[in-house]
């Protein structure tokens, strides 16, 4: 399979070129990033238009940028007829319908593009995110910390995010209320998300991606901990996604129904 890497300039986009280039069943085709101009990746130059998609036959394209560019990137390739495995997190709800109206993937109609947006493409991500679902019901508080570098832009991590909104899904009714009456310093308690579910932002120097859900009871507590330490830990999903993602129609949010394809 041809694979184009949009954002190849970056740290997760070099990671990205490189797990492509090492697994036997891809191909790396082509590198772009706006603002790659005269860099090379692997003796292949880095191109700044998003027409080398294209030219270079590309059947699928990895994009690891900010948001600003994929709203750009990711109509055109449905326009192109390429499939679409993204990173990029920050979208708005506006931005994802867009995506489901241009990516009408159909399983059954060769060359129809299909898109999947993850807010993680480590596995062990997906699976906490699953558990925290799984728990969700039968607890009675719940709080998530996520911690990531210092030159994460946006909070809470689109992880984070994914993982309340699927907790909050999972129950009937609000987790119980917090008693704080007083916050010294504001902001403390964190963000309040659906179903009374708080999150809190840590961003520190020395970390790459970690997630904490807590989730207590009556005399007990459970903590459900993922810890990324290396961009290579994204890779193994990335690549699992690129092979499948012919056979995920339309626009998937998750990586979870890979993880249960054969």
């Amino acid at each position: 399979m041809r694979v184009g890497v949009s954002g190849a300039a970056g740290q997760m986009g070099r990671t990205v070129c490189a797990a492509v280039e090492s697994d036997a069943d891809l191909e790396l085709a082509v590198a772009v990033d706006r603002n790659g101009a005269g860099q090379s990746i692997s003796g292949i130059e880095i191109s700044t238009e998003l027409r080398a998609f294209a030219d270079a036959g590309c059947e699928v394209v990895v994009d690891f940028t900010v948001a600003d560019a994929a709203r750009a990137t990711l109509p055109w390739l449905a326009m192109h007829g390429i499939h679409a495995v993204v990173g990029t997190t920050g979208f708005t709800a506006e931005d994802l319908a867009l995506f489901e109206s241009t990516f009408g993937g159909d399983a059954k109609v060769p060359g129809s593009p299909n898109c999947l947006i993850a807010p993680n493409f480590a596995i062990s991500a997906v699976l906490m995110m699953r558990f925290a679902e799984m728990a969700a019901p039968w607890f009675d508080t719940a709080e998530v910390i996520e911690l990531h570098h210092n030159r994460k832009i946006d909070a809470p991590s689109g992880t984070a995010v994914k993982t309340i909104e699927r907790m909050a899904a999972a129950r009937d009714t609000d987790f119980k209320e917090d008693p704080t009456e007083v916050e010294i310093y504001p902001g403390a308690r964190g963000g309040l998300g659906p179903r009374g579910i708080r999150a809190h932002a840590i961003r520190m120097e020395g970390m790459v991606a970690h997630q904490e859900v807590i989730l207590g009871a009556q005399g007990q507590t459970i903590t459900i901990r993922q810890d990324s330490y290396d961009r290579s830990s994204f890779m193994p999903g990335v690549v699992l996604a690129c092979k499948q993602i012919a056979m995920h129609p339309g626009l998937v949010l998750s990586l979870d129904p890979y993880l249960d394809s054969p």
